[in-house]
Protein backbone atom coordinates (compact mmCIF):
# COMPACT_ATOMS: atom_id res chain seq x y z
CA UNK A 1 0.00 0.00 0.00
CA UNK A 2 2.84 2.36 0.91
CA UNK A 3 4.57 1.49 -2.36
CA UNK A 4 1.40 2.28 -4.32
CA UNK A 5 1.03 5.59 -2.49
CA UNK A 6 4.63 6.50 -3.26
CA UNK A 7 4.11 5.67 -6.95
CA UNK A 8 0.94 7.73 -7.04
CA UNK A 9 2.74 10.62 -5.34
CA UNK A 10 5.64 10.40 -7.82
CA UNK A 11 3.32 10.38 -10.83
CA UNK A 12 1.43 13.37 -9.45
CA UNK A 13 4.68 15.25 -8.82
CA UNK A 14 5.87 14.59 -12.38
CA UNK A 15 2.56 15.83 -13.76
CA UNK A 16 2.67 18.97 -11.63
CA UNK A 17 6.27 19.71 -12.63
CA UNK A 18 5.49 19.08 -16.29
CA UNK A 19 2.49 21.40 -16.17
CA UNK A 20 4.47 24.06 -14.35
CA UNK A 21 7.27 23.82 -16.91
CA UNK A 22 4.83 24.09 -19.78
CA UNK A 23 3.08 27.11 -18.28
CA UNK A 24 6.39 28.77 -17.41
CA UNK A 25 8.00 28.43 -20.84
CA UNK A 26 9.53 30.64 -22.10
CA UNK A 27 11.28 32.61 -19.39
CA UNK A 28 14.15 33.97 -21.48
CA UNK A 29 14.94 34.94 -25.10
CA UNK A 30 14.67 32.28 -27.81
CA UNK A 31 17.33 31.90 -30.49
CA UNK A 32 16.35 30.97 -34.05
CA UNK A 33 19.09 29.86 -36.44
CA UNK A 34 18.87 30.58 -40.17
CA UNK A 35 21.24 28.65 -42.43
CA UNK A 36 21.53 31.48 -44.96
CA UNK A 37 23.01 34.97 -45.13
CA UNK A 38 20.94 37.99 -44.05
CA UNK A 39 18.50 39.41 -46.58
CA UNK A 40 17.48 36.15 -48.23
CA UNK A 41 14.03 34.60 -48.28
CA UNK A 42 14.47 32.39 -45.21
CA UNK A 43 16.03 35.24 -43.25
CA UNK A 44 13.17 37.62 -44.02
CA UNK A 45 10.53 35.03 -43.13
CA UNK A 46 12.37 34.19 -39.90
CA UNK A 47 12.52 37.84 -38.84
CA UNK A 48 8.86 38.46 -39.65
CA UNK A 49 7.88 35.33 -37.75
CA UNK A 50 10.18 36.32 -34.91
CA UNK A 51 8.46 39.68 -34.48
CA UNK A 52 5.08 37.99 -34.17
CA UNK A 53 6.37 35.26 -31.84
CA UNK A 54 7.89 37.91 -29.59
CA UNK A 55 4.39 39.23 -29.02
CA UNK A 56 2.89 35.74 -28.65
CA UNK A 57 5.51 34.43 -26.19
CA UNK A 58 6.40 37.68 -24.38
CA UNK A 59 10.11 36.98 -24.94
CA UNK A 60 12.56 38.31 -27.56
CA UNK A 61 13.19 36.10 -30.60
CA UNK A 62 16.81 36.47 -31.70
CA UNK A 63 17.54 35.44 -35.30
CA UNK A 64 21.12 34.28 -35.88
CA UNK A 65 22.45 33.69 -39.41
CA UNK A 66 24.69 30.62 -39.72
CA UNK A 67 25.34 30.24 -43.47
CA UNK A 68 27.56 27.55 -44.93
CA UNK A 69 27.70 23.91 -46.05
CA UNK A 70 24.24 24.10 -47.61
CA UNK A 71 22.70 24.97 -44.19
CA UNK A 72 24.37 21.95 -42.53
CA UNK A 73 26.25 24.22 -40.11
CA UNK A 74 23.02 25.69 -38.75
CA UNK A 75 21.31 22.29 -38.69
CA UNK A 76 24.14 20.65 -36.75
CA UNK A 77 24.26 23.51 -34.23
CA UNK A 78 20.53 23.16 -33.71
CA UNK A 79 20.83 19.39 -33.20
CA UNK A 80 23.67 19.87 -30.70
CA UNK A 81 21.80 22.51 -28.68
CA UNK A 82 20.06 21.82 -25.38
CA UNK A 83 16.57 20.39 -26.02
CA UNK A 84 14.82 23.02 -23.95
CA UNK A 85 13.00 25.06 -26.59
CA UNK A 86 15.39 28.01 -26.43
CA UNK A 87 17.33 27.15 -29.60
CA UNK A 88 15.33 26.57 -32.78
CA UNK A 89 15.88 26.74 -36.53
CA UNK A 90 13.78 28.04 -39.39
CA UNK A 91 14.55 25.40 -42.00
CA UNK A 92 13.69 25.03 -45.67
CA UNK A 93 13.85 22.22 -48.24
CA UNK A 94 17.58 21.77 -47.70
CA UNK A 95 16.76 20.11 -44.38
CA UNK A 96 15.35 17.15 -46.34
CA UNK A 97 17.57 17.39 -49.41
CA UNK A 98 20.89 17.38 -47.54
CA UNK A 99 20.23 13.95 -46.08
CA UNK A 100 20.22 12.62 -49.64
CA UNK A 101 22.87 14.93 -51.06
CA UNK A 102 25.74 14.59 -48.58
CA UNK A 103 27.65 11.37 -47.93
CA UNK A 104 27.95 10.17 -45.27
CA UNK A 105 24.53 11.38 -44.23
CA UNK A 106 25.18 14.40 -41.96
CA UNK A 107 22.13 13.86 -39.73
CA UNK A 108 18.74 12.17 -39.55
CA UNK A 109 15.98 14.76 -39.31
CA UNK A 110 13.50 12.16 -38.10
CA UNK A 111 15.55 11.24 -35.01
CA UNK A 112 17.78 14.29 -34.48
CA UNK A 113 15.14 17.00 -34.74
CA UNK A 114 11.56 17.64 -33.67
CA UNK A 115 9.08 19.28 -36.02
CA UNK A 116 7.33 22.30 -34.54
CA UNK A 117 5.37 23.97 -37.31
CA UNK A 118 5.18 24.45 -41.05
CA UNK A 119 5.16 28.16 -41.83
CA UNK A 120 4.57 28.57 -45.56
CA UNK A 121 5.52 28.03 -49.19
CA UNK A 122 7.10 30.32 -51.81
CA UNK A 123 7.22 29.31 -55.49
CA UNK A 124 10.34 28.53 -57.49
CA UNK A 125 10.24 30.33 -60.85
CA UNK A 126 12.00 30.10 -64.19
CA UNK A 127 12.94 33.53 -65.49
CA UNK A 128 14.79 34.93 -68.51
CA UNK A 129 16.24 38.26 -69.48
CA UNK A 130 13.43 40.60 -70.55
CA UNK A 131 14.95 40.65 -74.06
CA UNK A 132 15.27 36.86 -74.32
CA UNK A 133 14.04 35.07 -77.42
CA UNK A 134 12.15 32.64 -75.18
CA UNK A 135 8.69 34.10 -74.66
CA UNK A 136 7.10 31.10 -72.94
CA UNK A 137 7.87 27.66 -71.55
CA UNK A 138 6.91 25.90 -74.78
CA UNK A 139 9.51 27.81 -76.77
CA UNK A 140 12.15 27.02 -74.16
CA UNK A 141 11.37 23.29 -74.23
CA UNK A 142 11.41 23.18 -78.05
CA UNK A 143 14.78 24.92 -78.16
CA UNK A 144 16.21 22.66 -75.43
CA UNK A 145 15.19 19.55 -77.35
CA UNK A 146 16.95 20.83 -80.45
CA UNK A 147 20.04 21.87 -78.46
CA UNK A 148 20.55 19.50 -75.51
CA UNK A 149 22.76 20.82 -72.71
CA UNK A 150 23.28 24.15 -74.48
CA UNK A 151 20.75 26.44 -72.79
CA UNK A 152 22.28 27.64 -69.52
CA UNK A 153 20.52 28.35 -66.26
CA UNK A 154 21.84 29.67 -62.98
CA UNK A 155 20.78 28.57 -59.50
CA UNK A 156 21.88 29.39 -55.93
CA UNK A 157 24.08 26.26 -55.99
CA UNK A 158 24.27 22.50 -56.44
CA UNK A 159 21.59 20.80 -54.38
CA UNK A 160 19.68 24.03 -53.76
CA UNK A 161 15.90 23.85 -53.97
CA UNK A 162 15.77 25.66 -57.36
CA UNK A 163 18.46 23.33 -58.75
CA UNK A 164 16.48 20.30 -57.59
CA UNK A 165 13.31 21.80 -59.06
CA UNK A 166 14.88 22.18 -62.50
CA UNK A 167 16.20 18.60 -62.35
CA UNK A 168 12.65 17.41 -61.70
CA UNK A 169 11.44 19.56 -64.60
CA UNK A 170 14.11 18.19 -66.95
CA UNK A 171 12.96 14.66 -66.17
CA UNK A 172 9.28 15.30 -66.90
CA UNK A 173 9.96 17.51 -69.94
CA UNK A 174 12.58 15.21 -71.47
CA UNK A 175 15.19 17.94 -71.84
CA UNK A 176 18.71 18.70 -70.60
CA UNK A 177 19.78 22.20 -69.60
CA UNK A 178 23.28 23.33 -68.66
CA UNK A 179 23.49 24.11 -64.97
CA UNK A 180 25.70 26.96 -63.72
CA UNK A 181 25.78 26.92 -59.90
CA UNK A 182 26.30 30.20 -58.04
CA UNK A 183 26.97 31.07 -54.41
CA UNK A 184 23.53 32.59 -54.01
CA UNK A 185 20.79 34.05 -56.15
CA UNK A 186 21.99 37.66 -56.54
CA UNK A 187 25.09 36.98 -58.69
CA UNK A 188 23.13 34.65 -60.95
CA UNK A 189 20.48 37.29 -61.53
CA UNK A 190 23.19 39.87 -62.25
CA UNK A 191 24.70 37.60 -64.91
CA UNK A 192 21.26 36.90 -66.41
CA UNK A 193 20.58 40.62 -66.75
CA UNK A 194 24.07 41.05 -68.21
CA UNK A 195 23.49 38.36 -70.83
CA UNK A 196 25.86 35.70 -69.48
CA UNK A 197 23.00 33.26 -68.76
CA UNK A 198 19.88 32.16 -70.59
CA UNK A 199 17.74 31.47 -67.50
CA UNK A 200 17.65 31.44 -63.74
CA UNK A 201 15.75 29.18 -61.37
CA UNK A 202 15.10 31.10 -58.14
CA UNK A 203 12.55 31.52 -55.41
CA UNK A 204 10.14 34.29 -56.25
CA UNK A 205 11.41 36.58 -53.49
CA UNK A 206 14.67 37.17 -55.35
CA UNK A 207 13.21 37.36 -58.86
CA UNK A 208 10.11 39.48 -58.25
CA UNK A 209 11.80 42.91 -57.91
CA UNK A 210 13.67 42.44 -61.21
CA UNK A 211 10.51 41.29 -62.98
CA UNK A 212 8.61 44.31 -61.69
CA UNK A 213 11.40 46.65 -62.80
CA UNK A 214 11.33 45.18 -66.32
CA UNK A 215 14.74 43.50 -66.27
CA UNK A 216 13.46 39.93 -66.21
CA UNK A 217 10.56 37.93 -67.63
CA UNK A 218 9.02 35.01 -65.76
CA UNK A 219 8.37 31.99 -67.99
CA UNK A 220 6.71 29.67 -65.49
CA UNK A 221 5.78 29.25 -61.87
CA UNK A 222 6.74 25.88 -60.41
CA UNK A 223 4.18 25.88 -57.60
CA UNK A 224 0.91 23.96 -57.77
CA UNK A 225 -1.12 27.07 -58.58
CA UNK A 226 -0.57 30.50 -60.07
CA UNK A 227 0.93 33.25 -57.97
CA UNK A 228 -1.27 36.24 -57.10
CA UNK A 229 1.87 38.32 -57.57
CA UNK A 230 2.02 37.40 -61.29
CA UNK A 231 -1.41 35.99 -62.09
CA UNK A 232 -0.78 35.96 -65.86
CA UNK A 233 2.22 33.63 -65.61
CA UNK A 234 1.21 29.94 -66.03
CA UNK A 235 2.40 27.13 -63.82
CA UNK A 236 4.48 24.26 -65.16
CA UNK A 237 1.52 22.00 -64.43
CA UNK A 238 -0.71 24.14 -66.65
CA UNK A 239 1.89 24.05 -69.40
CA UNK A 240 1.45 20.37 -70.12
CA UNK A 241 2.91 18.67 -67.04
CA UNK A 242 0.01 17.87 -64.71
CA UNK A 243 0.73 17.56 -60.98
CA UNK A 244 4.23 19.08 -61.32
CA UNK A 245 5.01 21.09 -58.20
CA UNK A 246 8.22 22.51 -56.76
CA UNK A 247 8.13 25.15 -54.05
CA UNK A 248 10.32 26.34 -51.24
CA UNK A 249 8.78 25.52 -47.87
CA UNK A 250 9.71 26.94 -44.49
CA UNK A 251 9.26 25.35 -41.09
CA UNK A 252 10.41 25.64 -37.49
CA UNK A 253 12.31 22.73 -35.89
CA UNK A 254 13.91 22.05 -32.50
CA UNK A 255 16.47 19.57 -31.16
CA UNK A 256 15.16 16.06 -30.56
CA UNK A 257 14.02 15.32 -26.99
CA UNK A 258 12.59 18.80 -26.55
CA UNK A 259 9.63 18.30 -24.15
CA UNK A 260 6.33 17.76 -25.93
CA UNK A 261 4.71 20.48 -23.83
CA UNK A 262 7.29 22.97 -25.08
CA UNK A 263 6.84 21.89 -28.69
CA UNK A 264 3.08 22.28 -28.38
CA UNK A 265 3.49 25.72 -26.80
CA UNK A 266 5.70 26.81 -29.69
CA UNK A 267 3.38 25.26 -32.28
CA UNK A 268 0.43 27.13 -30.80
CA UNK A 269 2.36 30.41 -30.89
CA UNK A 270 3.36 29.88 -34.54
CA UNK A 271 -0.23 29.01 -35.46
CA UNK A 272 -1.41 32.28 -33.97
CA UNK A 273 1.37 34.16 -35.74
CA UNK A 274 0.31 32.71 -39.10
CA UNK A 275 -3.11 34.22 -38.56
CA UNK A 276 -1.67 37.73 -38.30
CA UNK A 277 -1.85 40.13 -41.20
CA UNK A 278 1.91 40.76 -41.03
CA UNK A 279 2.79 37.14 -41.79
CA UNK A 280 0.20 36.84 -44.52
CA UNK A 281 1.40 40.05 -46.15
CA UNK A 282 5.08 39.08 -45.87
CA UNK A 283 4.60 35.80 -47.72
CA UNK A 284 2.05 37.14 -50.21
CA UNK A 285 4.43 40.01 -51.05
CA UNK A 286 6.85 37.44 -52.46
CA UNK A 287 4.17 35.31 -54.10
CA UNK A 288 3.90 32.79 -51.28
CA UNK A 289 1.32 31.86 -48.73
CA UNK A 290 1.11 30.72 -45.14
CA UNK A 291 0.37 27.00 -44.88
CA UNK A 292 -0.54 25.98 -41.33
CA UNK A 293 -0.19 22.29 -40.48
CA UNK A 294 -0.01 20.04 -37.46
CA UNK A 295 3.34 18.99 -36.06
CA UNK A 296 2.76 15.49 -37.45
CA UNK A 297 1.91 16.80 -40.91
CA UNK A 298 5.12 18.84 -40.97
CA UNK A 299 7.15 15.81 -39.88
CA UNK A 300 5.54 13.76 -42.65
CA UNK A 301 6.38 16.48 -45.19
CA UNK A 302 10.07 16.36 -44.23
CA UNK A 303 10.01 12.56 -44.53
CA UNK A 304 8.29 12.53 -47.93
CA UNK A 305 10.56 15.29 -49.27
CA UNK A 306 13.63 13.30 -48.24
CA UNK A 307 12.37 10.27 -50.19
CA UNK A 308 11.69 12.43 -53.24
CA UNK A 309 15.13 14.07 -53.11
CA UNK A 310 16.86 10.76 -52.47
CA UNK A 311 15.52 9.37 -55.75
CA UNK A 312 16.30 12.58 -57.63
CA UNK A 313 19.89 12.80 -56.33
CA UNK A 314 20.47 9.16 -57.27
CA UNK A 315 18.88 9.35 -60.73
CA UNK A 316 20.48 12.67 -61.70
CA UNK A 317 23.79 12.04 -59.91
CA UNK A 318 23.68 15.43 -58.21
CA UNK A 319 26.77 16.31 -56.21
CA UNK A 320 27.11 18.98 -53.52
CA UNK A 321 29.34 22.00 -54.13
Amino acid sequence: MKFQNKCLWLITLIFICSSAFSQGFPTKPIKVYVGYAPGGAVDLVARTLGQSLTAQLAQPIIVENKPGAGTNIAIKQTIDSAPDGYTLMLAANALAANMALYKPQPYNAETDLAAIALVGHVPVVLATNANSKYKNLGELIAAAKQNPDQISYGSPGNGSTPHMAVKLFEQVAGITLRHIPYKGGAPAITDLIGGQLDLVAMNMLEVAPQVKSGNLRTLAIMSAKRSPLFPDVPTVAESGFPKFEASVWYGLVAPAKTPVETLERLHSAVAKSLETQAMKERLSSVGGEVTPATRQQFAELIKSEYKRYEKLVRDANIQPD
